[in-house]
């Protein structure tokens, strides 16, 4: 397998693309009027406690402000995650949120969730830093190991020479799944980042006044060499010279052998073209996801859930209908890993797969979506097959998807995807005359709408405006107007 990390650079814009075998997988955006703020922390101030909800809104700063819950305030120690590079914290019964804080406290808090949709950013005070082979945490003095890092003696070792340099208990790490194969060098190197990192962090805090970020993460180029960048990667590509200069020095400073696999790239044609990225973000805005056996996805997603819904379209087979559909089906899992990936989308996401009779073939298609998951840096949980035969899954979501970081609602429609037909507004307009002109007295009546509908009443309904013209005792006159949208009307009495 080749994998490559794009990277094109514009004055306002900043995309990272990561491509395995050709295929576009993931996806990265920094607009330089929007960056993203998780990871960030700032010195905030409580400005609401909420004991019913158990949680409280604090000004950090943003337009919005962010939400803090008490699940994130009190926590006992943590434990090495069961999936990715995070922590992940036994359940504990919270103190009573007026316990923990007030309003009009100052408060140190870090960023775990963009602002999404009409929500606020979301806040923890378990406070970390990242850096490329492990996680500092400020809280704990626990050292954990990625579980992406399977070798047991490899984990060992690691976890022993972090143990090791961090024997003063101040604080906690996980190491990363980078880590693997590094000296013990290369970490105590990354710990003395580390701590440098975290002194700042502690220096700003005290110095600053509320709604200042203090510790601000790097920004979306450098992100990604830090945390995609591998052995098994085989180039990271930059469109930019400048850029790419700036990637390769921080690559020789903090993880050295890597930087000769960063090159600029100079040719005329831009580099997304070149590797068809641009194609694969347009088609990562469409609903339905072809498969390469005939059949389809269809995602829809909405604020409450995402729903994945797989069909056989042209796809018939060679045996029988059971094996159709399983073949269907391994591919469908395959594809709707990658489109979770390459669209970013999160929360709760149901996958409709095509019945299947077989049970052997149901355990099969869901081994078959938890390995594609496997690359997937988010964490996702996978649940059994449901006994209307839904697969239920979350995947962990920080940053708004795709869709929703290069689309917004359509106007027409008010983002509901659909829009009345003509033939609705038309009995809709029918409806307002006759309220219109029981209400105020006129002679004639106008009516301004667009001219898909005004054209559908002037011909197909005419026999109906003769009626109602007649059964009203009024004149009506009909307007197109270009300026209005298939749904908008208006009834203006003469």
């Amino acid at each position: 397998m080749t994998e490559e990390i794009l990277v094109n650079v514009t004055p306002r814009e900043t995309r990272v693309a990561v491509v395995e075998n050709g295929m576009l997988q993931e996806l990265h955006i920094e607009r330089g009027w929007r960056r993203g703020v998780v990871g960030n922390i700032y010195k905030g101030r409580v400005q609401r406690v909420m004991p019913g909800m158990q949680a409280a809104f604090v000004e950090i700063g943003l337009d919005r402000a962010a939400f803090l819950h008490a699940n994130d305030i009190f926590k006992a120690a943590p434990v090495p995650s069961s999936q990715g590079d995070g922590t992940e914290l036994p359940s504990a019964p919270p103190k009573p949120i007026s316990e923990l804080i007030r309003e009009g406290q100052e408060i140190i808090v870090q960023v775990v969730k963009d602002p999404i949709g009409g929500k606020g950013a979301r806040l923890t005070t378990q406070l970390s830093i990242p850096s490329r082979y492990m996680v500092l945490l400020s809280q704990s003095n626990v050292v954990g190991v990625s579980a992406r890092i399977e070798d047991e003696s490899e984990r060992a070792r690691l976890k022993s020479i972090v143990s090791e340099l961090a024997d003063s208990g101040e604080h906690g790490y996980i190491v990363r799944t980078n880590a693997e194969g590094q000296s013990a060098e290369a970490l105590a190197e990354d710990i003395g980042y580390l701590s440098r990192a975290w002194a700042l962090v502690e220096q700003r805090s005290t110095e600053s006044r509320v709604g200042i970020c203090v510790y601000e993460d790097l920004n979306l180029p450098l992100r990604a060499v830090r945390d995609l960048i591998r052995r098994d990667v085989e180039k990271v590509k930059v469109d930019s010279r400048e850029t790419c200069d700036k990637l390769r020095a921080f690559a020789a400073q903090y993880m050295p052998g890597l930087d000769d696999k960063i090159e600029h790239y100079s040719g005329a044609r831009p580099i997304f073209d070149l590797y068809g990225v641009e194609d694969e973000i347009q088609r990562a805005l469409l609903k339905d996801v072809p498969l390469k056996s005939g059949g389809y996805l269809v995602i829809d997603q909405t604020e409450a859930m995402t729903t994945v819904d797989v069909n056989t379209g042209s796809f018939v087979g060679q045996r029988n209908l059971e094996e159709t559909v399983y073949r269907t089906n391994l591919e469908a899992a395959q594809s709707v890993a990658r489109q979770l990936r390459l669209r970013n989308l999160g929360g709760i996401i149901i996958i409709d797969f095509i019945d299947m009779a077989d049970a052997e073939h149901r355990r099969q298609v869901l081994r078959t979506l938890e390995k594609s998951l496997v690359k997937d840096h988010a964490k996702t949980t996978v649940y059994d097959f449901s006994p209307l035969g839904l697969v239920e899954m979350t995947r962990k979501r920080t940053i708004e998807s795709l869709e929703r970081q290069l689309s917004e609602p359509c106007q027409e429609c008010g983002g509901r995807g659909t829009f009345k037909t003509s033939e609705t507004v038309t009995y809709e307009i029918f409806r307002e005359i006759t309220r219109a002109v029981r209400q105020f007295e006129a002679a004639r009546l106008l009516v301004i709408a667009s001219p898909k509908v005004v054209a559908r009443i002037t011909d197909e309904e005419s026999a109906a405006v003769a009626e109602l013209e007649e059964f009203l005792g009024k004149s009506i006159r009909f307007q197109p107007d270009d300026q209005y949208l298939q749904e908008q009307f208006d009834v203006v009495l003469l």
